[in-house]
């Protein structure tokens, strides 16, 4: 598991989630890019972001995962600055599917996510096309 911060405030950027998640969709590449804003879910915590495209198909790094067809689920990340392990954001997607026979709830924290696949509740799937650059903003102190 990665080293996180206690707390975190972060106001900056992340990427193109561009999975049909809960955050606006920005197109990975250049020809399109736009800003928007969005909300990814770090630690059980709610973080305000501003979606900026730069793909990097296969490259990514820290793991991010994404909720497609889920609205109401936020995309949640494993890392951010402060934490040992964070590396400015190269963001490694991997798509998280429920199962037919598991109702979905909400996931907060990456810990959530991998106890959810380690009851059978869902699926992760490394998606490495979608692989994409955006460091986040912001302040941590403190480690646990």
């Amino acid at each position: 598991m990665h080293r996180i911060t206690r707390s975190l405030l972060l106001t900056a950027a992340t990427a193109p989630l561009a999975l049909g998640v809960a955050v606006p969709a920005a197109h990975a590449d250049s020809d399109n890019a736009r800003v928007t804003f969005g909300t990814l879910l770090y630690e059980d915590r709610e973080v305000r972001t501003v979606v900026t495209p730069a793909a990097i198909p296969g490259r990514g790094v820290d793991d991010l995962y994404a909720f497609p067809g889920l609205p109401n689920q936020a995309p949640i990340t494993s890392v951010a600055p402060g934490d040992r392990d964070y590396h400015g954001g190269r963001w490694a997607v991997h798509e998280v599917t429920w199962h037919m026979d598991a109702e979905p709830y909400r996931l907060t924290s990456e810990r959530a996510v991998l106890e959810a696949m380690a009851r059978g509740h869902v699926t992760i799937e490394r998606v490495a096309e979608r692989d994409f650059v955006c460091p986040v903003a912001g302040n941590g102190h403190g480690r646990r």
